[in-house]
């Protein structure tokens, strides 16, 4: 969804936008905050969460449970339930299931699991975000909301194909929302890495990607596969994402959006901030 005039997307009776970039560049932020004017939120997060690993969050939770007799015997006889509180703004969960890889003993799963895991993902992701347009119709039909905003995860990059002009994903997501990549500069990239380096998270990783940067982590460290800290290589492993998703990222906008600073966003105080902002970008494309 391209745009002749500036103030195109602003008119609409019916605001659809998709947000993309590194997590942390403020996408649930903005979401949040034009949910309180009216707005759809609708977080891939937490679709791929709910809908699409629900169960395999589960029963990693009843496999460890299931470690403890007194657990095992309360859960074998229907005697405790078992679920998964994920929300908008708390993804452990999902995390937790998703893992890292490396030694036992600090928290780390066999590469293998790992992959499968990564593997399990990049299908809910994908199917999370072919539901984006069925939510746009149903916020309205259901419930009533003229705007939407698709607050995508930040691994969005690694579920599409950027240089195919037909991708499935993003072919179906520009039908009906603009698409608006938040742009990290490189001082903005520091800061990214310093809160993950502060508290390492489980994340998504493109396979070919994750394979390449697991076998240079283990011939650099050097290291075992089961010996290696699961928090060092994830936070090896981050610099090097940064740097393999900005391209990624840059020509999604290329083609089928456009691109805000994460400094611009950042100065977004309410919504009419953020439709300013909107004029600012198609501007700037149109002006290219």
């Amino acid at each position: 969804m391209l745009f002749e005039t500036k103030t195109a997307f602003r008119s609409q009776n019916n605001r659809s936008i998709a947000l993309f970039g590194m997590s942390g560049v403020g996408k649930t932020r903005i979401a949040s905050m034009v949910r309180e004017d009216g707005w759809f939120h609708y977080s891939v997060d937490y679709r791929i969460g709910t809908r699409y690993m629900g169960e395999h969050i589960v029963d990693n939770f009843k496999r460890e449970a299931m470690k403890s007799p007194l657990l095992r015997e309360l859960l074998m006889s229907d005697s405790i339930y078992i679920g998964s509180n994920i929300t908008f703004n708390n993804l452990a969960p999902l995390s937790t299931y998703l893992g890292k890889p490396g030694n036992p003993e600090k928290g780390g799963i066999p590469f293998d699991e790992y992959l499968r895991r990564q593997s399990e993902h990049r299908a809910a992701e994908t199917a999370a975000m072919l539901d984006t347009n069925d939510f746009i119709d149903r916020a309205k039909r259901v419930y009533g909301y003229n705007h939407f905003l698709c607050d995508t995860s930040g691994s969005l990059c690694e579920v599409v194909e950027p240089n195919d002009p037909d991708d499935a994903v993003m072919t179906a997501l520009s039908e009906k929302s603009m698409i608006l990549y938040i742009r990290e500069e490189a001082d903005h990239s520091d800061e990214l890495a310093r809160r993950f380096d502060s508290d390492p998270k489980p994340m998504y990783y493109n396979a070919g990607f994750l394979q390449g940067v697991w076998h240079r982590y283990l011939c650099e460290a050097p290291v075992e596969p089961d010996e290696v800290d699961p928090d060092a290589f994830i936070r090896w492993a981050y610099r090097e994402l940064l740097a393999w998703r900005g391209p990624r990222y840059r020509k999604i906008a290329e083609r089928w959006g456009y691109t805000a600073t994460m400094a611009e966003i950042a100065a977004v105080r309410d919504e009419a901030d953020f439709l300013d902002l909107t004029e600012v970008v198609i501007a700037r494309r149109l002006a290219q």
